[in-house]
Parts: structure tokens; C-alpha cells; sequence
């Protein structure tokens, strides 16, 4: 049974995923590693986007659900 991504749950970026969305390509390319490599929080949700807080120093962001996995 899959576990559902809700407001609070811990996730990491998926980075094929993200790499090759619409939002890379509109965009600079080059992500920080931080968002593949350490765990963020979900602060906010709607249908198709979730408000990711990364505990580092750098601002939320906004990421696609299907970009995102829930961190172990």
C-alpha cells in the first residue's frame, strides 16, 4: 500500500523527474543538490503542487507531487 504525500510529510526530490520537467527547461537547469540530497517538509498543498521547506538556509519552493518521494 502506497503511503500518501500529505502536509508535514518528509520528502526528497526525484531527480529525473525534475530534471526533465517543463519547469527545468523554462528555467535555469542546474538544481542545488539539497533538493536530492537532504530531506524537506510539505507546508502547503494543492491538487497538483506541494510548498517544500528544505532545512537549509534558501527559500520554500513549489514542486510538482509527481517530482516528489517520501524520504526514509
Amino acid at each position: 500500500m502506497a503511503v500518501k504525500i500529505k502536509k508535514g510529510t518528509k520528502i526528497r526530490a526525484i531527480r529525473e523527474k525534475l530534471e526533465n520537467s517543463l519547469e527545468a527547461k523554462a528555467s535555469d537547469p542546474r538544481f542545488p543538490s539539497y533538493l536530492f540530497d537532504s530531506k524537506g517538509e510539505i507546508l502547503e498543498m494543492n491538487e497538483e503542487y506541494a510548498l517544500v521547506k528544505f532545512y537549509t538556509p534558501t527559500p520554500n519552493i513549489w514542486l510538482r507531487l509527481d517530482q516528489l518521494e517520501i524520504a526514509e
